[in-house]
């Protein structure tokens, strides 16, 4: 009886682990995007860098170690984005939309936060006002994804 029980533990554990191989996604304002995450400098500095499109339900999520004013720029990114900043709680407290590509290099502006923000969603351009979103909406992480 215990041979099978833990055959059946390893079975779950094996399971489980095949689950948590699905592409990690967000929902937001009832809408989820399955998402890439940035989540270390290299993959911040990065980010959607000389993407040619993105499909409507995808998106970009960038995790920081600490909640702090945020700037990102458009520096080699060739489709326009809304970048959303979320706070330690993932509530929506600043929004830049139709953010247009830039190809000026390091002449690109900023497009900062207008408050502390920990977490970054990007978008196709257009989602945020397609989603109708204001200020404090909050954004809910899938399986994968770091939970409150």
């Amino acid at each position: 009886m215990s041979k099978l029980r833990l055959l059946a533990a390893c079975c779950g554990l094996a399971l489980s682990g095949c689950a948590s191989g699905a592409d990690p996604w967000v929902e937001l304002a009832g809408q989820r995007y399955t998402v890439e995450v940035a989540d270390d400098d290299e993959e911040r500095a990065m980010g959607l860098m000389f993407r040619e499109e993105m499909a409507d339900d995808r998106g970009m999520v960038f995790i920081h170690e600490r909640q702090e004013p945020q700037a990102y720029w458009m520096k080699n990114t060739k489709i326009p984005l809304d970048i959303l900043y979320f706070d330690n709680d993932r509530k929506l407290v600043s929004q830049q939309r139709d953010v247009p590509p830039c190809s000026a290099g390091n002449q690109c502006p900023p497009y900062p936060s207008a408050a502390p923000a920990r977490y970054v969603l990007e978008l196709n351009a257009g989602q945020a006002a397609k989603l109708k979103l204001q200020d404090g909406a909050v954004l809910t992480f899938g399986p994968g994804l770091p939970q409150p």
